[in-house]
């Protein structure tokens, strides 16, 4: 398969002009949208596998990652579930990624991930769009803002049984390097740690949600009491870590042993602790300069077809947000679904420790997005 080439979307430099529709550009005609969620994530997340969730999720744009080679393509982490975006000739490519990581999300997490593929064409007929923008978390990484209603409606459809794949057979795996889960979750330092999911209803108007966006940041910019969840020194790290199995299950082969792998990720995780706990270089490997890039290059707020955000606030700021969008629900053409939980989750993809543009998801520990999206008001 050729590697797509990249399509320049519009960059955003200011986190505020997301909801701007004018910012944002149409994907091609032939292109097709991926879409994966953990089925029954709730259930998991009471049982406490919320981590295994989040790897799940993450496994589906590793596994597209790999599998174009580290081609740049638009992708939005979702917490139990994963989308993307790519172009006709990677269209075999993400079929097969989907179906195998299906495959070994089963075998390897017991959890059941539903995937399936759907024609930007077929989310046209139906009266959405699908468009796309850049934003530049950090001078080094930039993630995609989905807008036009097409990605919530492929997902929608994918629940309903629609443009579903099959796993692939039995044993199968896709590519999964440079997934890991080695940091532990970060408690909160200012009282909660608020998962936000808020989105404009169908045939409501863009410029009242633009202001409902705008609001929402100027309260939380405004407040001396919050940030993003993951302290400027990073995450806690811990030996063994406690993804550890987790971490073991994405690189153990069909029929090899699972204590054998786990032997030697609790090898590879021993040294990475022992470099970042003292700092340490490793040949052209700087641990500190690469804490400072995950730091900056989380993904703790983003738009996917609406707001999403988890962030580290007083809980007079979280009552304060909970207000705004409730008049914005009283009002009409409003959805929204809040989580608090006391600390933050982040999941990794770092194909190469010498690349700057490593990916950090971040959600709430204790339920983040999924939860927020089970209490969404007037969905």
């Amino acid at each position: 398969m050729s590697v797509p080439a990249a399509i320049p979307f519009p960059l955003l430099t200011r986190f505020e002009d997301i909801a701007d529709e004018r910012a944002y550009q149409p994907v091609p005609d032939g292109w097709v949208v991926g879409t994966a969620d953990v089925v029954d994530s709730t259930a998991a997340i009471a049982a406490g596998r919320y981590k295994a969730v989040n790897m799940a999720g993450a496994a589906v744009i590793a596994a597209m990652s790999n599998a174009l080679g580290g081609a740049r393509f638009p992708f939005a982490f979702g917490g139990d579930g994963a989308a993307f975006a790519v172009p006709p000739e990677a269209e075999a490519a993400a079929r097969s990624a989907l179906a195998q990581t299906a495959a070994f999300v089963a075998e390897e997490f017991a959890l059941e991930l539903r995937v399936g593929l759907v024609p930007v064409a077929a989310i046209r007929a139906a009266g959405f769009d699908i468009r796309v923008a850049q934003f530049a978390a950090s001078p080094d990484l930039t993630y995609a803002m989905f807008s036009g209603g097409g990605l919530a409606w492929a997902e929608e459809q994918l629940k309903l049984g629609g443009f579903a794949l099959s796993p692939a057979p039995a044993g199968s795996r896709p590519d999964l390097s440079g997934l890991t889960c080695r940091f532990e979750p970060a408690p909160s330092r200012r009282g909660i740690v608020l998962s936000i999911i808020a989105r404009r209803m169908p045939g409501a108007g863009r410029p009242e949600f633009a202001a409902l966006v705008r609001d929402i940041l100027r309260l939380i910019e405004a407040s001396p009491d919050s940030a993003r969840p993951i302290p400027d020194e990073a995450p806690p790290l811990r030996w063994p870590p406690s993804g550890l199995e987790l971490e073991a299950r994405t690189r153990r082969q069909p029929g090899s042993s699972l204590r054998l792998e786990t032997v030697r990720t609790l090898a590879r995780t021993a040294l990475s602790t022992l470099v970042f706990r003292l700092g340490l270089p490793l040949g052209r490997f700087r641990p500190q300069r690469y804490l400072d890039q995950l730091v900056a290059n989380t993904d703790y707020r983003k738009y996917d077809d609406g707001l999403r955000m988890t962030i580290d606030c007083a809980p007079d700021l979280a009552e304060a947000i909970e207000r705004r969008l409730a008049t914005a629900e009283a009002e009409g053409g409003v959805a929204y679904g809040l989580h608090r939980q006391d600390a933050a989750l982040m999941t990794c993809i770092t194909p190469s420790i010498h690349r700057s543009d490593h990916v950090h998801f971040v959600d709430g520990a204790g339920g983040g997005y999924a939860a927020a999206a089970l209490r969404l008001k007037g969905g």
